[in-house]
């Protein structure tokens, strides 16, 4: 290095301006490495080169690199130059900059503003070349970017197209007939069927323009498919107007006519759709995803199932595949699942190159119009900010604005691979649902709406204005339009793919739409292959220096290998993944703490303790194997369990699971349970086999330790939706686990999991056990003098362990069977095994959970069922309670001997 260059080094590259410069160079390369010089990605390259397996590095580990860097060139260029950079004196600039930072306050993108538009201090009236550009119907909030690249060309973008609109004849044609198609559905759904829920899209008509030109621009960016994230207003509008869905479909489902393929069904205004739609620059295909009324809990599980679909792509699956989300103004920014997806949107096991966000800002949320009660900030897009995502504010009422906007904020996705958020801004013409009356509390903003003309009648005047259409041609397109729904059975849409074409990666769920869960499946594998996957998965890298505790463990699991102790539950749920994928499956573990294991049991991640480097021993078993994700999530339960239900999906070849830390945490995504997961087959016809694990067990931990709330799962079950099982040993969970993928069914499976049992020393087995054995949805007694019992006890998972040791110890006859799967309830196994104590007068169910908790009150039919005439059924186990657990051990203690002293027959 020449003194010229390290006097450079020394004073420039690391001083406070340049830190910041240095920072967005980075920023750049991870999200778009093509924007940067070669000299640039060669240096980052060998940056991250040195921590392939996650990439974890940090802005100070890049400016630390640099610092230590052996060589640098005199010149590095810099990326921004690819962005066009006018010369502007200081005062130019300090126009620009106040008309960046301050002009969309002063802007017209609301069309029913009730007030006049007012003057921002800081902002030169005189300026109408600025005023044009950032004060018109269309605005841009973009100086709270960091990263000068993005925010240097999204301003110039912008500024460029405000500046100097340019919309064709054909253009404006395209979108004169989307507004009269979009207007038109409303009115002839209203004429048709009056007072009818509809959640009708007037007022923000041109949503329907913004997502034409996505599906448009977006085809000829590389993109193949598109994930649309929906809430229930105008949604009508999207599946007939843009979709394809044949009219007489939806009016069916107005007149209500049952669709008999589903048992449940679900309301109009939540169904999905997918379509194969034609555009200049070839084919897309779109997807609009199952939406229920909990508004934005959808947005999650449209980033899962992107997620799964670019996975599926490989290499190219960013670029190719788009989400986008529609939300309300209202509850983006009032629910905080918005907030959890925003932060999840960039991290490493759920980001998706971004996600197009469409704010349907109507201006009120059911009844709440006051900014002063809506939100606490200016904007309801305000939240976005925390991810330095560029704002468009666009007037619904201007769909060439509305149509300008979209395609920047495509552009922009596409380059940076970021979040992008659309504010339209318009109205809502109906009350809540057209049987609202919402006049009774928003006087003076109906009086308004209802003599502000329609978009269709706004941009056909401006038309007839501009010579662009007559009257008489404008009232035959509206004609036109109304002619073809009278048609019923042809789709309005022009652009639908022809019948032949197919998606080449499309997924066939047929393979796994058997509904018998007791359907015959071989989880069986040969004794050599998992002891060749056990030796393969324990292998420690060279050099690298294990934590003393997780290296005890390894050695612990090569010992489990040799036969020499009992295989215990950690062992045999990473060799339960290592088998699937050796056969070709991809396993995908997600949750708080998920790599090591919340109770210190997994260790499918090794982090070595003199590099911090990481190693996971399950993406090394051979050189052909199915992909392995293990994921520490972010501090969230909501979104990412919503996130890793969509991407099951769309991949049913992929065992997807949820650990939640403790199981009383799934609490905090019960919506997505209860509208999701548990009624999805059955309102929407959609599979999934994701995996919940929820630890639990009664170790005196208190009310939020304890219980995963069983009750509340088998509340849900109903129609064979969902399995329940608690697995009480090791292969109960290797084989539980294979089934789910093996068998050809994919059912949710909700799997309560052990934390104390998982390292008991009777909760072991053998690695026979794994090659030869099946799970059983019921564990019978060993004992086989079933004569002589005179008591029998049922029960499922810990409490098992302690009912053995007592019974050691006293001198009952009695009989200890497990249920290992509480639904769908094994009735016929277990009448088999009761029938067989034709002396026991008492059969019991033991549980840990107090009465009105637990499996009790969900399994007590099923069991009355199973009995012999001669037979009684009592419940033992803790009485009714408010919580799930006491929170003082000593009390929890005594319980616990009270219940198991009960069940034995000592009290």
């Amino acid at each position: 290095m020449t003194s010229e260059m390290q006097s450079q080094w020394n004073s420039s590259w690391l001083d406070s301006g340049n830190q910041t410069y240095l920072d967005n160079q980075f920023e750049t390369f991870l999200k778009n490495p093509s924007l940067l010089s070669d000299e640039w990605r060669r240096y980052f390259q060998e940056l991250l080169s040195r921590n392939q397996q996650y990439m974890d590095v940090s802005h100070a580990d890049v400016r630390e690199f640099f610092k230590n860097y052996s060589y640098v060139t005199n010149k590095v260029s810099d990326s921004t130059a690819s962005v066009s950079q006018p010369v502007a004196t200081d005062s130019e600039q300090k126009a620009i900059d106040a008309y960046r930072l301050l002009g969309h306050l002063q802007s017209n993108t609301n069309p029913i503003a009730l007030g006049t538009t007012r003057q921002i201090p800081g902002l030169d009236p005189q300026r109408e070349d600025l005023q044009k550009i950032y004060c018109g119907t269309a605005s841009l909030e973009s100086v709270h970017i960091d990263n000068s690249v993005e925010r240097e060309w999204v301003q110039q973008k912008f500024e460029a197209a405000r500046s100097n609109p340019i919309v064709t004849h054909n253009q404006k044609a395209q979108i004169l007939d989307l507004i009269i198609a979009a207007d038109g559905l409303e009115k002839y759904l209203g004429a048709k069927y009056p007072g009818a829920k509809r959640f009708s899209l007037e007022g923000c008509d041109s949503l329907i323009v913004g997502l034409d030109e996505i599906i448009s621009s977006g085809t000829a960016n590389g993109i193949e498919e598109i994930v649309i994230a929906m809430t229930h207003r105008g949604r009508l509008n999207v599946l007939v107007n843009l979709l394809g869905k044949i009219p007489r479909e939806l009016f069916d489902q107005f007149e209500n006519r049952h669709n008999s393929v589903l048992e449940s069904g679900d309301v109009k205004y939540h169904q999905g759709f997918a379509s194969d739609l034609q555009t200049a620059n070839g084919n897309v295909h779109v997807s609009l995803i199952f939406n229920p009324s909990h508004l934005e809990i959808v947005t999650p599980v449209a980033m899962g199932s992107v997620r799964a679909r670019q996975e599926r792509r490989g290499a190219k699956g960013r670029s190719q595949v788009l989400c986008v989300a529609i939300h309300g103004d209202a509850a983006f920014s009032g629910q905080g699942v918005v907030m959890e997806s925003l932060n999840m949107s960039e991290t490493r096991g759920y980001s998706i190159g971004g996600t197009i966000h469409v704010i349907v800002n109507n201006q009120i949320g059911f009844t709440t119009s006051n900014v002063h009660d809506a939100r606490s900030t200016v904007y309801c897009t305000d939240v976005g900010k925390m991810l330095s995502a560029p704002i468009f504010h666009v007037n619904a009422d201007d769909p060439e604005a509305v149509a300008t906007v979209f395609n920047i904020a495509l552009e922009y996705h596409v380059l940076f691979q970021q979040d992008v958020i659309i504010d339209l801004i318009g109205y809502r013409r109906m009350g809540h649902n057209e049987a609202d009356e919402p006049s009774a509390t928003q006087p003076l903003m109906y009086k308004t709406i209802r003599s502000h003309p329609t978009v269709n009648s706004i941009y056909s005047e401006k038309l007839m204005a501009d010579k662009e259409f007559s009257k008489e041609e404008i009232m035959a397109l509206n004609d036109q339009y109304r002619l073809t729904l009278d048609q019923l059975d042809r789709a309005v849409v022009k652009r639908l793919a022809d019948k032949e074409w197919k998606n080449a990666f499309a997924t066939d769920w047929k393979p796994y739409s058997v509904r018998d869960w007791r359907f015959p499946t071989n989880t069986k594998i040969a004794l050599e292959t998992l002891k060749t996957l056990a030796a393969a998965r324990d292998t420690v890298p060279e050099n690298f220096t294990l934590d003393s505790r997780v290296h005890k463990i390894v050695e612990a699991r090569i010992k489990m290998t040799a036969g020499e102790i009992g295989i215990d539950w950690g062992y045999a749920e990473t060799l339960a993944y290592a088998s699937l994928l050796s056969e070709g499956y991809g396993v995908r573990l997600s949750g708080q703490d998920s790599g090591r294991g919340t109770f210190f049991h997994r260790h499918a991640v090794w982090h070595d303790q003199n590099t911090a480097e990481t190693y996971i021993s399950l993406c090394n078993l051979q050189p052909e194997q199915g992909h392995f994700w293990v994921i520490d999530s972010l501090l969230s339960e909501a979104a990412v369990l919503a996130f890793d239900y969509g991407f099951s999906t769309s991949e049913p070849r992929t065992l997807t699971l949820w650990e939640a830390q403790f199981g009383d945490f799934a609490n905090n995504a019960q919506v997505v349970i209860d509208q999701f997961i548990s009624s999805g087959e059955l309102k929407w016809g959609r599979l999934s086999g994701l995996v919940m694990l929820l630890p639990h067990g009664y170790e005196g931990q208190g009310p939020e330790h304890s219980s995963a709330r069983i009750e509340r799962y088998l509340q849900l079950c109903a129609q064979q939706n969902m399995q329940v099982c608690i697995p009480s040993n090791p292969s109960q969970i290797f084989h539980l686990l294979r089934r789910q993928m093996l068998r050809p069914m994919r059912k949710p499976l909700i799997v309560i999991t052990p934390k104390s049992l998982l390292r008991h020393r009777f909760a072991i087995s053998t690695l026979e056990d794994l090659a030869d054995g099946e799970f059983k949805a019921v564990i019978p007694d060993e004992a086989k003098d079933y004569n002589n019992i005179s008591r029998v006890i049922l029960c499922s998972g810990k409490v098992y362990y302690e009912l053995l040791e007592a019974r050691l110890k006293s001198k009952q006859r009695i009989a200890l069977i497990r249920l290992e799967q509480l639904y769908p309830f094994p009735d016929q196994e277990l009448a088999q095994e009761l029938h067989k104590y034709v002396n026991a007068k008492d059969i019991i169910w033991c549980q840990e959970e107090p009465h009105n908790q637990g499996a009790w009150f969900g399994i007590q039919h099923y069991l009355l069922q199973a009995l012999l005439p001669t037979q009684q059924l009592i419940y033992e186990g803790r009485q009714d309670s408010a919580s799930p657990a006491v929170g003082y051990y000593h009390l929890h203690e005594q319980q616990q001997q009270e219940l198991i002293k009960a069940a034995i027959g000592e009290e």
